[in-house]
């Protein structure tokens, strides 16, 4: 029983379709019972059920595409779309649009979705690695566990002293960042999102949303200008005190290779964003033994505005470059600065995110952060005190 069976003796030549059915193996129907373990297994891919979830406070006021494409991780965002589209979605019973707001207590219906064997295969391999390993960041590759000094931390809020040459979330050549190294590392959290962005090169304060209503209120808060937060950056030669308000609007514009930049036009330029940075000079730091390269100073900076490389192109443009800035710098008066003795060499750029001054989203208490300069940075400047808060 099983096998081929043989093609009956005649004078007709048989097709390759029959030959191929007559070698195929015939299918054998079991009637004895089957072994409970493997009707366990088996049911579920034979019989797919759909699932409800029930919407937590963390999700409250999500776009229903985005809540799903977090909770079917690894289908096609084509695939969530049509799964809505064709009715098999819902919430508390209801059919739903893609951009329908879930609410905290709604229950959706998820209907089962099938992936591709590969795809099975791809996910199955992608979750022992994560189980060894860690997290997966947002472009694919593993992110390694990594913890961060922490500036503060309660149920709904985190800020850490975020390093200098640390992208604060995978993408454009970036494997992974802080949010997926965090993540990682604190795997029993559900909500670890960034509230705001620092540049690769950027040390200093950055604030991680343990809560959608958190983020939410937060992101609220950059957006209306209601944080305040002040970057120390030493620049080169002897900034005018009287030079205070830079309200210059900034384009975002590709290189031939692809890498972006930004760079100052002017208001009436069509993608013209308006940008607007509070300088104060902090201390003036005159050519000397230990830096005999060039006058700088160092610089109190508060953005208004949070627009891409704003510090850097405002400060480069009206000819004062950030030290180390590898994209707006000087390169000549960078090389020399990589050259000195060990101690007072500078091998990145000097812009530091030192302050931030939020309203907590849960108790309205008005929170202010200070992330100390780091070391490579405070061995090239005089001892800079705690601002007067």
């Amino acid at each position: 029983m099983g096998y081929p069976a043989k093609a009956r003796s005649s004078g007709a030549r048989q097709s390759p379709a029959q030959l191929q059915s007559a070698a195929a193996p015939r299918r054998v129907f079991v009637t004895q019972p089957m072994p409970v373990e493997l009707a366990e297994t088996l049911v579920p891919a034979v019989l797919p059920q759909a699932t409800l979830v029930t919407v937590t406070e963390d999700y409250d006021g999500q776009r229903l595409d985005n809540f799903l494409i977090r909770q079917l991780k690894g289908v096609p965002k084509t695939h969530v779309y049509r799964i809505i589209r064709s009715g098999e979605v819902r919430i508390n019973k209801g059919r739903v649009q893609a951009d329908t707001r879930v609410a905290t207590g709604d229950v959706v219906r998820l209907p089962p979705v099938r992936t591709s064997e590969r795809a099975d295969q791809k996910a199955l391999a992608m979750a022992t690695e994560i189980a060894r390993h860690g997290a997966t960041s947002s472009v694919g590759g593993l992110a390694p566990s990594r913890d961060f000094p922490i500036l503060f931390e309660d149920e709904h809020v985190l800020a850490i002293d975020k390093p200098a040459g640390v992208a604060v979330h995978g993408g454009s050549g970036v494997a992974f960042g802080v949010i997926e190294q965090m993540r990682m590392a604190r795997p029993g959290h559900d909500f670890l999102e960034l509230v705001h962005r620092l540049d690769r090169e950027t040390s200093g304060v950055l604030l991680i949303a343990k809560k959608r209503m958190a983020l939410k209120i937060l992101q609220e808060q950059f957006r209306e200008r209601e944080t305040d937060k002040v970057y120390l950056a030493m620049v080169a030669g002897n900034w005018p005190p009287k030079l205070k308000v830079l309200d210059k609007p900034l384009q975002k514009y590709l290189l031939p290779d692809g890498e972006r930049r930004v760079r100052v036009v002017d208001k009436d330029h069509p993608d013209a964003m308006r940008a607007v940075t509070l300088v104060k000079v902090r201390a003036a730091l005159p050519v000397s033994k230990d830096q005999p390269l060039s006058d700088f100073s160092l610089l109190e900076v508060t953005i208004k505005t949070g627009r891409t490389h704003q510090i850097r192109v405002h400060l480069a443009t009206e000819g004062y470059p950030i030290a180390g800035d590898d994209k707006y710098g000087n390169f000549e008066l960078n090389k020399g600065l990589q050259k000195l003795p060990a101690g007072q060499a500078l091998k990145r750029m000097f812009l530091h995110a030192w302050t931030l001054k939020f309203t907590h989203p849960s108790n309205g208490k008005r929170i202010t952060l200070l992330a100390k300069l780091p070391p490579e940075l405070d061995a090239l400047v005089a001892h800079v005190p705690p601002p007067e808060f």
